[in-house]
Order: C-alpha cells, then structure tokens, then sequence
C-alpha cells in the first residue's frame, strides 16, 4: 500500500490522475508488529536444538542467528572467513535487506562467546582457500526452514511462529537488558522503531 500512494502521488504530481486513491489513514502503510507471533527462545532450548543438529555447520547456523542476530538465511549465507577479525573480536556482516541504504551495506557484530566457539568449530574442519562459513548448505533449492523443522521435532520442541525471526528477536530483547538500545540496533542492523515494534519483546 505504502509503494502504491508513492506511484499515485507522483501520477499526481505530473497531472496524470487528479486523486490518490492510496491515501487514506485506513490503509496501512507500513507492517505492524503481531505480538501473538513473538516468541523467545530460551538458552535451555537453543542448547536441546544444537544438540539435534546434524553438524557443525547447522549449529553454527542456529548460533548466529540467535546469538548474533543474523538474519537467516540472507546474511548467514553471505558471510566469509574474510569478515572474521579473530584478535579484534568482531565479524563484518553484509546484509542484501540493507545495502540499499547508503551507509547500511555491512555491519560490525561482536564476536561473542558462544558465537567464537562454534565458529572456530566449523573453521577447524573447513577446507583449505574455503571462502564462504557456510558451505554445505548453499543450494538454491535448499529450504532451511524446512529442515529447521526436521530439526527442532528431533529435539523434541514444539515449533514456534516465525522459527528464524524469533530467534534474532530473541537475541536483541536478550541484549538491550545488558546494552543501550541504540548499541544493540547498530548490532542487529535496525532501527529502534522497528526493533520496538517487530523485535524486543516484554518478557
């Protein structure tokens, strides 16, 4: 709705249409956040999940989306052994949602504790001249929300709405009970309109 009231109002503007249909306050123009949808993933269940994981890769994925923040799978996917910095502690993540925005192409995360584990786990085992982490996992048929599922019915917990997103969300509300709000959106690649109304959630 929000992308058709900007086509009429430039129709407007150049005198092609004399009304916008697509302005009315009853029209949204902009996604609100379903607090019914939230959900957040405790440490005890992401621990019962990691130990149903089929490898070190799919812990590593389950790792960086809920203790990183990563969104799954757009930026876990894209992220090179070149965007480790080991002695500073930091990964540069790229984020295709964002680089449109100038300024908004990457971002720096910290290198957390249980992130540093699981990613040296995954690097011990990579192939020599290996660019991307994640490599088994690359195929474009592959559905890994689909395979998430296979994974959380072996671990024996129920699914929740939305499997990647909760886990992202649950990270940013986790992290702006120990940071300013301002520190963990510069982290998670949001802003903090969006984090209050689609992320951080009242525990």
């Amino acid at each position: 709705c929000g992308i058709a009231k900007q086509f009429f109002a430039a129709a407007m503007e150049k005198g092609l249409i004399g009304k916008n249909p697509f302005k009315s306050k009853k029209l949204p123009c902009s996604a609100k956040g379903n607090r019914e949808r939230q959900f957040f993933v405790s440490r005890q269940v992401v621990d019962r999940i990691l130990d149903s994981c089929p490898d070190a890769q799919w812990r590593l994925i389950v790792v960086l989306a809920r203790y990183g923040g990563l969104r799954t799978p757009s930026e876990i996917l894209r992220l090179r052994w070149s965007d480790i910095d080991w002695a500073k502690g930091r990964l540069t993540v790229r984020s295709p949602k964002t680089e449109h925005h100038a300024g908004h192409e990457s971002r720096e995360v910290p290198l957390f504790p249980e992130i540093r584990e699981s990613l040296m786990q995954v690097f011990e085992q990579a192939e020599p001249g290996t660019e991307h982490v994640i490599t088994r996992y690359r195929v474009n048929n592959l559905n890994l929300r689909q395979q998430f599922g296979r994974i959380l019915a072996k671990a024996g917990v129920k699914p929740w709405p939305r499997r990647f997103q909760n886990l992202r969300s649950s990270r940013q509300t986790e992290l702006c009970q120990d940071f300013p709000e301002h520190v963990v959106c510069c982290w998670m690649g949001n802003s903090k309109l969006v984090a209050r109304e689609h992320y951080e959630q009242v525990r």
